[in-house]
């Protein structure tokens, strides 16, 4: 009988199951340094200047494009596509501007002639705004991305005329520019005035370019983008 216990008891704790052994937290694993150093690392505009500027207009923050990309063009892939352009970096803006024939227009009272020496030429316009930063670095001792921002947010207009059609009279009324137009007209002004500074030979057009971005950061009036500003804001005054 007392067997029979025993071998009872043993089959019985046989049959416990074993007890589940408590799992450890799992730790995660720091990464390492060489890989922390390369994902922070954002490229230079031309291997040169850092993308960190400060747009004080709030209303051009949403339209100027600093995406840090070291040699500013794209090739344009998406023209075709609505609003591709805020895709674009704000200094391949520049250069494409710059990139205009030349149609023969009567500016600030020159004749612009061109011959077609910068139109297509997307390598020589970037080359020719590598150059002008350099030459506004030497002067200013900043960041040229930064005075790039200055200069558009001070020859960007905030107001225009536009002609109304009353019946069969026809008059200007002042509006309001969108942002996205406030930048066009700024990049198109400091554009235009490298090419109306180096059309005459005296002074090349990365000369011109470097002095148009010098001055138009400072809200000075021998600048070209701020008297064109000027004139427009005035106009659209007068139209009120």
């Amino acid at each position: 009988m007392p067997e029979e216990m025993q071998q009872a008891g043993a089959e019985a704790k046989q049959a416990e199951p074993a007890p589940k052994k408590e799992r450890k937290p799992r730790v995660k694993k720091a990464p390492q340094m060489a890989e922390q150093t390369v994902s922070s690392a954002s490229p230079l505009l031309f291997d040169k200047y850092d993308f960190n500027v400060e747009i004080r207009d709030p209303s051009l923050k949403n339209y100027v494009n600093l995406r840090p990309i070291s040699y500013p063009s794209t090739f344009r892939r998406d023209s075709q596509k609505r609003l591709s352009k805020a895709n674009l970096t704000i200094v391949e803006r520049l250069a494409n501007d710059l990139m205009r024939g030349g149609t023969g227009g009567k500016v600030s009272g020159k004749v612009i002639r061109t011959k077609g020496r910068m139109q297509g030429k997307k390598a020589k316009a970037i080359k020719i705004i590598e150059d002008a930063f350099a030459i506004v670095h030497k002067q200013t001792g900043k960041n040229p991305l930064q005075i790039l921002v200055q200069a558009l947010e001070y020859s960007a207009p905030i107001e225009d005329t536009t002609r109304v059609r009353y019946g069969g009279i026809i008059s200007n009324i002042a509006v309001d520019v969108s942002a996205s137009r406030r930048l066009d007209i700024a990049i198109r002004n400091i554009a235009m005035a490298a090419v109306i500074g180096g059309f005459d030979g005296k002074r090349t057009i990365t000369d011109t370019l470097a002095n148009e971005l010098v001055l138009a950061s400072k809200n000075d009036v021998n600048s070209y983008a701020i008297k064109r500003k000027n004139e427009i804001e005035r106009m659209a005054r007068s139209a009120k």
